[in-house]
């Protein structure tokens, strides 16, 4: 499906024959529909700008950040690196993985749970995806470490550093919640 966008910023869906809204792309995404955005007196696909337009969009308005601070950074300072090159099948490859597993916490809930309205409300599905997501980072984090000799050395004086932030306290915490988590659900399945 091809989506025209032109000078006036509006977005033209040639598919349906409709103008349509970044919301509107927003939802086409989540259904699993494809689609390119050409810029509609040059022809240039424009794609990468305008799905990247919806993420600025969506975290404006809900006001919940998907991307943390931490994350930006490191992926700023990737840029003109040799690792640019390897990071975005690296990230492409990580959210098929997190799309994956997702599928299978929502089995498992049901297989574990059945039918039941009361287990269908508890909070467990978001905590074993937050839970996989933060490993997902600590994957990605040590990759990042693997290629840059700098962040290795930079890593090491971190380590040395005796005095914990408040931050790296909630980590911390964060942590061990998640391992109560994970010792949970390892009892659920067994």
């Amino acid at each position: 499906m091809t989506i025209k966008k032109y000078a006036n910023r509006r977005l033209y869906n040639t598919g349906t024959s409709t103008y349509v809204t970044l919301d509107d792309l927003a939802v086409m995404v989540k259904k699993g529909e494809d689609f390119s955005v050409l810029d509609a007196k040059s022809g240039d696909d424009i794609t990468h700008t305008v799905l990247t337009q919806i993420i600025f969009e969506q975290e404006s308005k809900t006001g919940n950040t998907l991307l943390p601070v931490s994350f930006l950074r490191q992926l700023i300072s990737i840029y003109g690196d040799q690792l640019q090159m390897v990071v975005p099948s690296y990230l492409e490859h990580s959210m098929s993985a997190l799309t994956e597993q997702q599928e299978q916490v929502r089995e498992q809930i049901t297989k574990s749970f059945g039918d039941n309205p009361v287990a269908r409300n508890i909070q467990l599905p978001i905590q074993l995806v937050e839970d996989q997501v933060r490993r997902n980072t600590e994957m990605f984090q040590k990759a990042m470490q693997m290629f840059s000799p700098f962040a290795l050395a930079h890593s090491a004086k971190t380590e040395e550093a005796p005095k914990k932030t408040d931050s790296s306290k909630d980590i911390d915490e964060l942590k061990d919640q998640l391992k109560s988590l994970q010792d949970k659900i390892n009892s659920i399945d067994s």
